[in-house]
Parts: structure tokens; C-alpha cells; sequence
């Protein structure tokens, strides 16, 4: 029973829940940009490029070997760079993002260390005891 409460407070403590938090942020963030350089970037980048698709980009080592029914006896041996030109560029773009959110915390952070502290305000004294200062003042000028 104790290994059970134990485990319980390892999993409830902070940093074991944030950390859990941006594992599934970053998961579902991966899958926009996986979407973003899919559909959006590479389509671009292919049409500028005169209608490459990169998904179909390969190097083939070796044909298939097909018998004389014409079935498939080795497969071919096929290297599909494309998809590792997609890979990159999703990192790139994810790398990019951790960046300037990277940066925009550190910037934050900055500020906050470079903000004086507030001096403390001077007592505000009544006027009765101001009067008196004034008065004992006059006092010991003469």
C-alpha cells in the first residue's frame, strides 16, 4: 500500500503534471505542423518548383525482379528521400516556433528582473507633527 501512496505524490506533484501538459501540447502541436508543412508548405514549395510532389521523390538501388508471369519476385529496393525532405522541414518549422516562444519567455522573464524594486514611500506625517517640527525648528535657530 505504501509503493501505491507514494507513486500517488510523485504523480501529483507539479512539475510531473506540467510536464505531462506539454507532452500532449506539444503532441497535438506537431500534428498542425505535420498538417501545415503537408498541405500548405511543401504543395507550395512543390508548385514553385514546376508540380514536384515530394512525397513521391525516391531513389530506386535496385529494380524489382519480376518472373515471366510478370509477378514480383524481390521488390524493389527504393530510398523515398522525399518524405525525409518533408521530416526536415517539419522540424525546421517546429524548431522555428519553440524558438520564438523560447524567446518571448526569456524577454518576459528579462523585464522582470530589470524592473527596480519600488522604493518605499516616505510616511506621510500628520500635520499636526509637522507644525511641531516647524516649531521646535524656529526654537533652535534662536
Amino acid at each position: 500500500m505504501g509503493l501505491v501512496k507514494e507513486f500517488k505524490e510523485f504523480a501529483m506533484r507539479g512539475n510531473v503534471l506540467d510536464m505531462a501538459v506539454g507532452v500532449i501540447i506539444g503532441g497535438a502541436f506537431g500534428k498542425i505542423v505535420s498538417s501545415l508543412v503537408n498541405d500548405i508548405i511543401m504543395p507550395l514549395i512543390g508548385a514553385l518548383l514546376g508540380h514536384v510532389d515530394f512525397t513521391t521523390l525516391s531513389a530506386t538501388l535496385r529494380s524489382a525482379t519480376l518472373n515471366e508471369l510478370g509477378e514480383v519476385v524481390k521488390p524493389a529496393v527504393v530510398i523515398p528521400y522525399g518524405n525525409f525532405i518533408q521530416a526536415t522541414v517539419d522540424f525546421l518549422i517546429i524548431a522555428l516556433c519553440i524558438f520564438f516562444v523560447l524567446k518571448a519567455v526569456n524577454a518576459v522573464t528579462r523585464k522582470k528582473k530589470e524592473e527596480p524594486a519600488p522604493e518605499p514611500a516616505e510616511p506621510v506625517v500628520p500635520e499636526d507633527i509637522q507644525l511641531l517640527r516647524e516649531i521646535r525648528d524656529e526654537l533652535k535657530k534662536k
